[in-house]
């Protein structure tokens, strides 16, 4: 297994958001973490990462416990982080940011390219002059460079365009076949749901419903129940 979560008790200092969590994610796993807002979806990825304080349970990476390993530890061991707020360098090239913390592997400058043909075409613009679908896109090129096993999204393509909604969602697929694992926490349903193979919902920081993604599509009263949202 990949990645495991036991019983897992997590929050911000002595508050505690996530409250006997269990996850497993198997090598090129792919879950899409649903829920309404304020429910702890993010905080879910801040503890896989390391950011928060870990009250109870045990965080395992490969076998390995990882519950206090420091984040940059745990990038190290393959995981890759897309946070929500992008948080590339405003004041370094598309191509500085891609590399500044690149590592060996199959994704390197011309897979991203090939990837993200936008990036190619702003390779010598900063960081500050892109628009915002191409920072995203450049957000997940940069962890893509670090080669991870995992890569965690968060809200990936929260206020974006149609168009470029479209092309994240062919991008995150391609890095899925070539066998990237992925946790996504995703407000656009339809596109999360189509992206994984399995689904977990979360409700004032518990899991309160494991499904399969196809088939939690076509589960419209659930869907409805614990996300509030219908796909159309």
């Amino acid at each position: 297994m990949l990645l495991e979560l036991a019983d897992v008790r997590a929050g911000y200092g002595d508050a505690v958001v996530l409250d006997g969590v269990s996850l497993s994610v198997p090598e090129n796993g792919s879950f899409a973490v649903l829920g309404r807002n304020g429910v702890g979806k993010s905080t879910l990825l801040m503890t896989v990462m390391g950011y928060t304080r870990l009250h109870k349970g045990k965080l395992s990476w490969k076998g390995g416990d990882v519950s206090t390993l420091a984040p940059h530890k745990r990038a190290r061991l393959g995981l890759g982080w897309v946070a929500q707020e992008r948080e590339i360098f405003p004041s370094l090239s598309v191509e500085e940011n891609l590399t500044v913390a690149a590592r060996p592997g199959p994704w390197a400058l011309a897979s991203i390219y090939g990837l993200f043909p936008r990036l190619r075409e702003r390779k010598g613009n900063m960081g500050n002059q892109l628009s915002g679908g191409e920072q995203q896109m450049l957000a997940i090129a940069r962890s893509l460079m670090t080669n991870p096993a995992l890569l965690l999204l968060d809200e990936p393509l929260e206020g974006l365009a149609p168009i470029i909604i479209e092309e994240l969602a062919a991008a995150l697929q391609k890095m899925r076949d070539e066998g990237t694992a992925m946790l996504l926490v995703e407000q656009h349903l339809e596109v999360a749901l189509a992206l994984t193979e399995n689904t977990v919902v979360i409700e004032r920081g518990a899991i309160v419903h494991r499904a399969r993604s196809a088939e939690f599509a076509k589960d419209t009263a659930t869907l409805e129940r614990y996300v509030g949202l219908k796909i159309t």
